[in-house]
This record gives structure tokens, C-alpha cells and sequence, in this order.
């Protein structure tokens, strides 16, 4: 079992108790307690069950200007003594940095907390593994799946309290349930791999184990026997858990500490046209059940939606109160990055995008990061299939693709099919003349 706010919030007075005796003007703890439980499964066997628990503390406090932070696991009272006094004679030694404090105390979050993200829900081992035998199961009863990589089914549950000395003092639990399936499709000497994953808050809303074992063999099959083209320029569909990519790109080039260090082809874009008009894209963080939803960020900072991309205009970045001050604007409440990032959906079809064109590439897996996001440049490795006048034809691999950021927003489309699958989500995604290298 977790443990309950009480505790948490014990721990958390005590230190900023302790840091103000000791000289510390300002302070700020994050306390938190998870339990994992995890449970693996290969060939159908078990093939591995643990349960780990962290319960850990994050103690940061100032003098003037100066700043200092320390971490433990070790929460028993003369730990906790010895760490409090370590901060502190470390925060007396470090430098002044003019633009250290804690957030602005009218930013706090101060509100319900109605967002349903924890889920009551225990599973015992033999229920996990039964979800994963189905789903191998499952994908094992289509043709050509010889083997698996691995499966695999996790629970999470995790509570914690942030307080500081401005008078901030909040927390929440939060849960997790994942379950992937990974298999091995052969045919004619060809061997591919695949996979099908699925992570919500709450259990009920995981996919079925024999739809997460058919998606995966699905995918695998459709990857053998493929054949290698040749470079070309070419109109590109990503599949949407790829074409999530771009937006966790366009996140850290548009981070506050990105931005104020000058390291993003994004530094000078704020209110300028860096998609096409069609193209719009949010950050919300208040999503009922939704994996990157929270109510305030890591200070504190109450999470407010935000229209990051309207009709192809960058309108605000990601900041937190640090960054913010170098760059001259206030916290949005993103000192924790990006919560629900997700393009709106397209005016088109799935279908309608597959017709677009007589010769498309769908790609559905890349290899590398591929974003430099200082010049925006970007390749990867990839494999797919190829699509001819509308419809699958043939899979394709060992190809890379390229081009620069600054070039594929302006030539992307969506289509009308975004799911929230993950913190971060895109619909099906069509980039228009990107470098395809190959043969």
C-alpha cells in the first residue's frame, strides 16, 4: 500500500521546519512514495515477477539568491537531520543567481481535484499473468507468429506532497496499468518483429488482451517479406504513434530553457507562422483520465490549458519560473514539461489520406531520434509499407528519411483520427516531399 498524505505531509513540515531554523529563507520538499509491481512473460512462460517501492524526498532551499538541492531515500530522523543540514551548508556556498526564488505565490494551484486519476484497483500476480498468456495466446493463433520478444503487464500506484515556505502544500495519487505484447512473425526465411502496447490510468481502459495480442501479430505480419526501394523524394504517411514524434520535438524546441539559451531553431518564431494555417496544436493538462494530465506542475504552478499552435502561429512556449525570467515571461505551469500535447484533429479521413496520392510511403517504425533541434534538421531510419493508388501494397525496410523541421510543419496534414492514447498524441500524419533514402 502507498502511503497516505498524512505521513507525507509529516515529512514534508519537518523540513521546511527545520530549513527555516537553520537559515534558509526559502524552501521547497517533494516527498513521494510508488509501488510498482511488474510482471514479464515470454513464450507463453513466466519469465520474470517483481515489486519494487521507492519512497524518496527532494529538499531544495535558498539563502538570498543562493540555491541548493538534495535527494534521499533514507527518510528515518537522523537521515533526514544530517540532509536537511547538508543543503543548507551547501546553499551557503554556492553562488548568487539573481533570478533564483520560488514560483509567484498567485500562481499556486488552489483548486478540485476532479480529473480521476487514480484508479482503486489492485490486480494480484496470477491476474496479470493471465492478461498476458491471453494476449500471447492471442497473437500465437495467427499464422507465421513463431515467437515473442517478451510480454508484459505493470502496475503503478504513487503518492506524493510538494510543499514550500510561500505556504503551497498539495498533492495527489496518481496510478498507471500497462500491458504490451511484442512477437516475432517468419515466413519464406523473412523474420520481423512488432508490437502492441497500452497505458492508462485507470484498468478497465487498457485494451482487451486478445485485441492487444492481435494488433500485435497484425503489425508483425505485416512487415515480412519486405523489399528496399530506391532514394527518392516522396510523400510520406506516418502512423500515428510515430507521427507523435514531431510533437515531442516541437516540445523541447520550444522549452523556456531552450529558448532562453538560444538552442532552438524556434528561438525567434513566438507569433510567427511555423506550421501551415491548418495546423493547430494544445497542451491541456486538466483531461479526465488522461496519462499526462496534473493539477500543478513540479513548483507548484497551476496547469493551465494552452493554445501552443494557432492556425500555424506559435503563440506561447513551455515555461517554468526560471526560464521565465530570463526570457521575460511568466510560468505557464510547464517547469515539468508538456501534460496532454496533441495536434487537433485534421478535416480529413484515414482513407481519404491514404488516396491522397498514387505512390505514398507509410512509415510505422523509426530508428534514432533524429532531431537536431538547434537547426532543425531531421533523419532517421525507417521501415513501412508502401501504398499504391490507395491501398497497401508491399512492406518496405532499411530506408532512412530526411528533412528539416522548419520545412515538414509547413507541409503537414492531418487526418480526423486522434486518439489519446499517450501523454503525447497526433492523428495520422501526411508529410508532403521528404527525402527518402534507400537502395
Amino acid at each position: 500500500m502507498i502511503k497516505e498524505n498524512d505521513y507525507l505531509n509529516t515529512i514534508a513540515d519537518q523540513c521546511l521546519s527545520k530549513a527555516k531554523k537553520l537559515g534558509s529563507t526559502e524552501a521547497s520538499v517533494f516527498v513521494v512514495n510508488s509501488v510498482s509491481e511488474n510482471v514479464n512473460i515470454r513464450n507463453r512462460k513466466l519469465d520474470g515477477s517483481t515489486r519494487s517501492e521507492n519512497l524518496g524526498i527532494t529538499l531544495t532551499t535558498y539563502i538570498g539568491k543562493k540555491k541548493s538541492s538534495i535527494s534521499s531515500s533514507n527518510l528515518n530522523e537522523k537521515n533526514l537531520d544530517n540532509l536537511i543540514n547538508r543543503c543548507v551548508e551547501s546553499t551557503k556556498i554556492t553562488p548568487e543567481d539573481e533570478l533564483n526564488s520560488l514560483a509567484d505565490k498567485e500562481l499556486y494551484f488552489n483548486g478540485d481535484k476532479n480529473l480521476d486519476l487514480y484508479d482503486e484497483t489492485i490486480l494480484e500476480n496470477k491476474q496479470k499473468i493471465d492478461y498476458i498468456n491471453e494476449a500471447e495466446e492471442e497473437a500465437f493463433s495467427k499464422k507465421d507468429i513463431v515467437n515473442t520478444n517478451g510480454s508484459g503487464f505493470s502496475q503503478n500506484k504513487s503518492n506524493f506532497v510538494l510543499a514550500n515556505s510561500n505556504g503551497f502544500s498539495d498533492g495527489y495519487k496518481t496510478s498507471q496499468f500497462t500491458a504490451y505484447c511484442e512477437v516475432v512473425s517468419k515466413n519464406n526465411g523473412s523474420m520481423e518483429r512488432d508490437y502492441e502496447y497500452s497505458s492508462k490510468r485507470f484498468y478497465d481502459d487498457i485494451l482487451k488482451p486478445k485485441d492487444l495480442g492481435a494488433k500485435a501479430a497484425e503489425l508483425a505480419l505485416q512487415k515480412l517479406n519486405p523489399k528496399k526501394i530506391k532514394s527518392e523524394k516522396l510523400n510520406i504517411i506516418f502512423d500515428k504513434r510515430i507521427a507523435k514524434s514531431f510533437l515531442s520535438a516541437f516540445s523541447s524546441a520550444i522549452s523556456s530553457s531552450a529558448i532562453a539559451r538560444g538552442t532552438t531553431f524556434l528561438k525567434d518564431k513566438l507569433n510567427k507562422k511555423i506550421f501551415n494555417d491548418k495546423i493547430n496544436i494544445q497542451d491541456k493538462g486538466d483531461i479526465k483520465k488522461a496519462n499526462g494530465s496534473r493539477y500543478f506542475d513540479s513548483e507548484g504552478v497551476k496547469i493551465k490549458p494552452l493554445d501552443l499552435v494557432k492556425n500555424g502561429d506559435l503563440k506561447d512556449f513551455l515555461i517554468d519560473t526560471y526560464n521565465g525570467k530570463k526570457i521575460k515571461l511568466q510560468s505557464n505551469g510547464r517547469s515539468s514539461g508538456s501534460t496532454n500535447l496533441y495536434f487537433l484533429n485534421g478535416s480529413v479521413s484515414f482513407k481519404e489520406l491514404l488516396c491522397s496520392g498514387k505512390r505514398i510511403l507509410y512509415v510505422n517504425e523509426t530508428i534514432g531520434r533524429g532531431s537536431n533541434l538547434i537547426t532543425g534538421d531531421y533523419s532517421v531510419g525507417a521501415s513501412g509499407l508502401m501504398i499504391e493508388n490507395g491501398e497497401f501494397s508491399y512492406p518496405v525496410s532499411e530506408i532512412t528519411i530526411a528533412g528539416n523541421l522548419n520545412d515538414i510543419f509547413k507541409n503537414i496534414s492531418l487526418a480526423n483520427d486522434l486518439e489519446f492514447n499517450y501523454s503525447t498524441n497526433s492523428p495520422t500524419m501526411l508529410v508532403e516531399g521528404m527525402i527518402v533514402g534507400g537502395k
